[in-house]
């Protein structure tokens, strides 16, 4: 979005303040928020690298919650939806490597099979999402019907300081994209 890195500071919520000065709070446009996701960092710049020599003209896609090193490798950077539109309005006989959960990449590279486009999950490593494994028809089925019957279930509290940020956060990202 065109935001130059010093600008975009690492808030590391173990840390007082973030482990930031008060001026590099102040002069931030966006705190990137000190977190990772275990899926997400297997990947590596030598799997793109590995692609590359394979697929030459191969396409690499990756989530933004991916090692740094790999989203600057990539040819593309974004959101999951991003990354189903990118890979799916390509053009046939196209090959991707993409850079996200493997549940999600197994199922795109199922869909893009009839267009002739080859897609590949960036890591050798299989290490599935153990939360994003919940997310399922059996599970939301389970929640919406628990809900009709007027019994909330798995909810989250948090302080209502936390809540307010919180929501500014979403309605910021939302406003951005």
């Amino acid at each position: 979005m065109g935001i130059p890195l010093e600008q975009m500071p690492i808030w590391d919520p173990d840390q007082p303040m973030g482990g930031l000065t008060e001026e590099k709070i102040k002069n931030a446009k966006i705190l990137l928020w000190k977190g990772h996701c275990a899926v997400h960092q297997m990947f590596r710049p030598q799997n793109i690298e590995h692609f590359k020599k394979l697929h030459p003209d191969g396409k690499v896609i990756s989530h933004p919650e991916a090692p740094f090193e790999v989203c600057l490798n990539s040819d593309f950077v974004g959101s999951t939806e991003y990354i189903l539109k990118t890979v799916t309005e390509a053009e046939p006989n196209t090959k991707w490597l993409v850079g996200t959960e493997l549940n999600l990449v197994t199922r795109l590279a199922e869909q893009m099979k009839p267009q002739g486009k080859h897609v590949q999950f960036m890591s050798h490593v299989v290490c599935e999402c153990s939360t994003m494994a919940r997310i399922d028809p059996q599970h939301l089925a389970w929640c919406l019907e628990n809900l009709a019957e007027g019994n909330v279930v798995n909810q989250i509290k948090v302080p209502k300081h936390e809540a307010e940020l919180a929501k500014l956060t979403l309605d910021r990202m939302l406003a951005a994209s």
